[in-house]
């Protein structure tokens, strides 16, 4: 009996490892509501609180899925804000210099236009044409992940999700960016899930560069098909 349990056990593992990168991104759509639910939400609002630096900071997020994007961040009296708009982006930052609205282009841009749609790129990327990498599952934080690399059409850039082996949601990212003329790794983690009108959010992200914390971000509200006028999105 033992030895039938062994060989059932042996069955198993080779089962799980056999799974392909599109059964694992396939899962993860469902876990995450589906493609049709996200595509059906014609808009978003979502209020919370940006920490960094020590600081606490209300942040608002508008977007009009799949075509404009709103971030605007108070602080101390004064507010960052980042924009897309149907294949254009701009942002007023006075702590960076750009106290006015200032184009945004390149790689910037592409992050942008990103964040404007609910549907990711992992779950979307035969749509979208990016390349897709399965590569070997690991421990980590006492729970199995897959790894999935994808690579993106548009510039190239590649990141590396870690997906829950048994809830199929992602709990890490890591992305190459850009700062202040370095590259580095920045590690995005996920948690605290919730599911709003069939979609799941998840309401805590913890951004990592280098193993030292950057950013978090704790949603506290999320309103689906909010109304959202779309002159706040022009430059």
């Amino acid at each position: 009996m033992k030895k039938f349990f062994l060989t059932l056990l042996g069955f198993a593992v080779i089962s799980a490892q056999a799974q392909t990168a599109d059964e694992i991104i396939q899962k993860h759509t469902a876990a995450m509501g589906g493609l049709d639910a996200f595509n059906s939400v014609t808009s978003v609002k979502i209020t919370g609180i940006v920490t960094a630096q020590g600081m606490d900071l209300p942040v608002t997020t508008q977007i009009i899925n799949g075509k404009a994007m709103r971030t605007d961040v108070e602080v101390m009296g004064q507010s960052i804000t980042n924009v897309y708009y149907n294949g254009t982006g701009w942002k007023i930052n006075p702590f960076a210099g750009a106290e006015t609205a200032t184009e945004v282009t390149g790689t910037e841009l592409i992050d942008f236009k990103g964040q404007a749609s609910l549907v990711s790129n992992l779950m979307d990327y035969k749509n979208r044409g990016h390349l897709v990498e399965l590569l070997a599952p690991e421990e980590m934080d006492g729970i199995t992940v897959q790894k999935l690399k994808l690579t993106s059409k548009e510039d190239g850039r590649i990141t590396t999700y870690y997906i829950n082996a048994a809830t199929s949601l992602v709990h890490k990212s890591v992305t190459k960016r850009e700062m202040q003329g370095q590259e580095f790794d920045f590690e995005t983690y996920y948690s605290d899930y919730k599911e709003f009108g069939g979609i799941k959010f998840a309401m805590s992200r913890s951004q990592k560069v280098e193993g030292q914390v950057v950013q978090e971000m704790n949603m506290e509200k999320v309103e689906l098909n909010a109304a959202i006028d779309e002159s706040i999105f022009k430059m």
